[in-house]
C-alpha cells in the first residue's frame, strides 16, 4: 500500500487517544442514537454523501451491532476478528469483507499495527455497480440485490481473500485514494473504481471464502457454470459435489431464486451479449458460440432478457459506446 495511505491510516485518532487513557467502552454518541445498537449512517456521513471512509478504530473491542448502511472493511495492514451472525472470520492483511444492513457484526479489540479502513455506503451508492454487473447470477449480484431491497437472502455476509490478486489490491487503494483526498470528480470516480472493483471480484469467485457446506455448494455450482456454461449439466456439477440431483436443485432454488437452468441461461446470453458488444461476429455464429443452436429460440430468449433483439441490442450499445 502507499505508504501516504498508510501513514494517515496509521495515525492515532482523538476517539482512540481517548481509549489509550483509560476510556473503557466506545463513544456511542459516535455512532449510534439513543440505546438503539445499530451504528447510524447519519452520524458518520455528511449530508448528501453516498459513500465515506473512516479507519477502523482499535486497542478496544467494538461491540455487538448492526448497520443500516452496507459496510465494506479493507485489512490494510495486520488482521482482526469479527463475529458476524455467530461466526467467526480472521480478515488478514489484504482481505475485503463486506457486510450488508442484516449482519450482526462484532469486532475484538485490535492492535496498533492492526489497520483496516471501513468504507461506509448507502446501498443507493451501489446502482451504478449493479448495472455494470448486468442479470448473470453471482453471490455477490444477490448481495447487492439484497442490501438495495432490505432482504436478507443469502448470510448478509461476503469474505474475499484476495490479498495475493494486484489488480484488487489497485484498485481498493484507488478507491481510499479518491476518498481520502479531494480528488476531481470524487463521487464518479469512486462509483467508477467501485464498479470494476465488483467486475474483478466476480472475476476471482475463487477468493470467495465461506464455511457454509451449503453456501460452499451453491457457490461451486456458480463456478461451474462460468466455465461450464457451453456443456455443463445438473448431473454432472451434483456428481462433483457428491450430492442428489434434486437435493442440489432445491439448494441452487432455495439459495439463489433461479434454478439451474435458469442461472446457465443467465450465463450464455450474458455472454452472448459481451460477444454482440465488443466484436463483430455475426448473431448466428454468437448463437451458436454460446450453446444454442436454435437461432430463432436464441432470439426469443435474448429479447426476453433484454428487451430488445440481438440486432438492436449491438447497435444500442455501440451507440452508447
Amino acid at each position: 500500500m502507499d505508504p501516504r495511505i498508510l501513514e494517515h491510516l496509521c495515525a492515532v485518532t482523538a476517539e482512540e487517544q481517548a481509549i489509550l487513557q483509560g476510556r473503557t467502552s466506545i463513544d456511542r454518541d459516535l455512532y449510534m442514537q439513543g440505546q438503539d445498537n445499530t451504528v447510524n449512517s447519519r452520524k458518520l456521513l455528511a449530508s448528501g454523501k453516498l459513500i465515506t471512509l473512516r479507519p477502523h478504530t482499535r486497542f478496544i473491542d467494538f461491540p455487538q451491532h448492526r448497520h443500516d448502511y452496507v459496510e465494506m472493511i479493507y485489512m490494510c495492514q495486520g488482521q482482526t476478528t469479527h463475529l458476524v451472525n455467530g461466526k467467526t472470520i480472521l480478515l488478514r492483511q489484504g482481505e475485503l469483507l463486506l457486510l450488508s444492513q442484516s449482519a450482526v457484526h462484532q469486532v475484538c479489540r485490535a492492535g496498533e499495527q492492526d489497520v483496516a479502513v471501513n468504507f461506509i455506503v448507502l446501498p443507493d451508492f451501489f446502482t451504478t455497480t449493479l448495472s455494470v454487473l448486468g442479470e448473470e447470477e453471482t453471490p455477490l449480484r444477490r448481495f447487492l440485490v439484497d442490501c438495495l431491497c432490505g432482504q436478507n437472502s443469502g448470510q448478509g455476509y461476503l469474505h474475499f481473500q484476495i490479498s495475493q490478486v494486484k489488480p484488487l489490491q489497485n484498485l481498493v487503494e484507488n478507491l481510499i485514494w479518491a476518498l481520502l483526498w479531494d480528488t476531481p470528480n470524487r463521487r464518479k470516480v469512486s462509483q467508477m473504481t467501485m464498479a470494476t472493483l465488483f467486475l474483478q471480484l466476480i472475476g476471482n469467485m475463487e477468493s470467495l471464502h465461506t464455511e457454509d457446506g451449503e453456501e460452499a455448494a451453491v457457490l461451486r455450482v456458480l463456478r461451474y457454470v462460468e466455465s461450464n456454461y457451453l456443456h455443463g449439466s445438473l448431473s454432472e456439477i451434483a456428481g462433483i459435489l457428491h450430492y442428489d440431483v434434486c437435493s442440489l436443485s432445491r439448494e441452487i432454488k432455495r439459495k439463489t431464486g433461479k434454478t439451474y437452468t435458469q442461472i446457465m441461461q443467465d450465463k450464455r446470453l450474458a455472454q452472448a451479449a459481451f460477444l454482440l458488444k465488443n466484436t463483430d461476429r455475426n448473431v448466428s455464429d454468437i448463437s451458436l458460440a454460446v450453446g444454442y443452436e436454435n437461432i430463432s429460440y436464441f432470439h426469443r430468449i435474448f429479447a426476453g432478457s433484454f428487451g430488445k433483439s440481438p440486432r438492436q441490442y449491438r447497435l444500442q450499445e455501440r451507440t452508447l459506446f
